[in-house]
């Protein structure tokens, strides 16, 4: 019997929250709340002491899972890999299912993303891409065709 009721939001940490907050909503998500949150809870949940943290979360139109982007401000950030690929350690991708995924690809190109490879079709069911956001955190597109 599983205890879990719902996939509710991933969390990533970012250093340029505005920039981070304006990839997301350029993609479709909406913000439901941004907030700074420090003490006890935030240092019992992160483990981190004397932590302070401003977060925004997002979810798609109508609801769903959500992405939450946070960005501390004590202490400062450690440095990923803003490069990395798909076979790093670590979190890979967030995965949207979308309409028009080349549209939204040339949009983004536009903006100054790109993409990490290109876009693959997948039988004739699906079409995907992954594309580089700021500081490097990828995103998946996925439209289904057929």
């Amino acid at each position: 019997m599983s205890h879990i009721k719902s996939f509710d939001h991933v969390g990533i940490t970012v250093d340029d929250l505005d920039a981070a907050e304006a990839f997301f909503v350029g993609l479709g998500l909406e913000v439901e709340g941004r907030m700074s949150m420090e003490g006890e809870f935030l240092d019992t949940v992160c483990g981190i002491p004397d932590s302070r943290t401003e977060v925004v979360f997002l979810r798609p139109p109508g609801g769903g899972t959500g992405v939450e982007l946070g960005r501390f401000i004590r202490p400062d950030h450690l440095p990923g890999s803003p490069a990395a690929m798909a076979n790093e350690l670590g979190l890979r991708n967030i995965c949207f299912e979308v309409d028009d995924l080349r549209t939204i690809v040339d949009g983004l190109a536009a903006d100054g993303y790109g993409l990490v490879g290109g876009v693959g079709q997948h039988e004739n069911s699906w079409l995907m891409a992954y594309v580089r956001g700021p500081e490097g955190i990828v995103v998946a597109l996925a439209e289904r065709i057929g």
